[in-house]
């Protein structure tokens, strides 16, 4: 973002299932990390609920600028790391819990320079650490089939073929709304009620653009490495590829997951990692709901250290999308 560039008004940001994530951690003690600052929210509500120190990391420069009009209040309690939060155990260990909001955040796609935003004018960026290659890079290089397998499996976009070709036809492709105009194109005309028809084209550039569900597979074993035994880790989720990620990561390390094959030999069982607080997810309810609609597809999932060591994880057994290069 240019430094001419208004910072946004985050006064209005609402922490999504912050009540319901507080409850479940409770009592709230010792070291967290905050492993998606983004505004601050749950870092303020971890440090009012009991935290004796939160180490906040994010991988965009620009939250913290915005945390330094509000941050000295907390007297050295936070300690602010640029970073991506698949390194968490690089930057702490024997944490007593760690929180991941996953996902864009408001501020982020209010923020036209960003590119985050189908429905205002601005580079096609989408880089949340405003470095490395961008949405617009991967739309004027990559061939047609590897676009159109990143917005199939990212977005989950049935017309993908058809909407790679387009891209590739109008090239170079350069700002976020000639990219929604050529994605437009190519879809039937948006109904009232349905999204926009971009939605899932965005979605997947920037999770691609982001490496989203690699950094997701990375940090949950972070997570497993820094936690000590009984440290919490809460995860928030927005959509079902996320969840479904964090929920087998969880059946995973907590021995839950089950034998697939009752004819196949019995899989020798490891000591569990964690033990689920809770065990299905938390939704939001009715009176989070009314107050922000934007809380609606989130689940929350909760799971507790146990002193076994910790285990890597395939990606492939997360349900992880694996593009064509990272098939076995």
């Amino acid at each position: 973002m240019s430094p001419a560039a208004k910072l946004p008004d985050t006064s209005a940001h609402i922490p999504v299932l912050l009540r319901p994530l507080i409850e479940a951690v409770a009592p709230v003690s010792g070291t967290w990390l905050d492993g998606t600052f983004g505004a601050g929210g749950y870092t303020r509500a971890l440090l009012a609920a009991g935290a004796a120190r939160v180490i906040a990391v994010d991988r965009d420069p620009l939250v913290f600028e915005m945390a330094k009009a509000w941050a000295g209040d907390y007297e050295g309690r936070i300690e602010m790391v640029q970073g991506t939060f698949s390194q968490l155990d690089e930057y702490a260990s024997d944490l007593d819990g760690v929180v991941l909001d996953l996902g864009i955040s408001s501020m982020q796609i209010d923020i036209p320079e960003r590119g985050f935003s189908f429905m205002k004018d601005g580079p096609l960026d989408m880089r949340m650490s405003q470095s490395g290659e961008s949405a617009a890079d991967i739309c004027n290089t990559a061939d047609e089939a590897e676009l159109a397998d990143i917005i199939y499996l990212y977005g989950e976009e049935r017309a993908s073929r058809r909407i790679a070709r387009a891209i590739v036809a109008a090239r170079p492709v350069e700002t976020t709304l000639q990219l929604a105009k050529i994605v437009e194109g190519c879809l039937p005309r948006q109904k009232p009620g349905q999204s926009h028809p971009a939605t899932r084209t965005f979605q997947a550039l920037r999770i691609a653009v982001n490496d989203e569900y690699g950094q997701l597979a990375e940090g949950l074993m972070a997570a497993e490495r820094a936690l000590k035994p009984g440290g919490l880790l809460a995860v928030v989720t927005f959509h079902s590829v996320e969840d479904r990620m964090v929920k087998r990561f969880f059946q995973i390390r907590s021995g839950g997951q089950g034998n697939a094959n009752r004819y196949a030999p019995q899989a020798e069982v490891e000591a569990p990692g964690f033990e689920m607080v809770v065990r299905k997810a938390i939704a939001p309810d009715e009176d989070e709901l009314a107050v922000n609609p934007r809380a609606r597809s989130a689940k929350l999932r909760v799971g507790r250290r146990t002193d076994a060591p910790a285990k890597p994880v395939d990606r492939g057994d997360l349900g992880m999308p694996l593009r064509k290069g990272e098939r076995k």
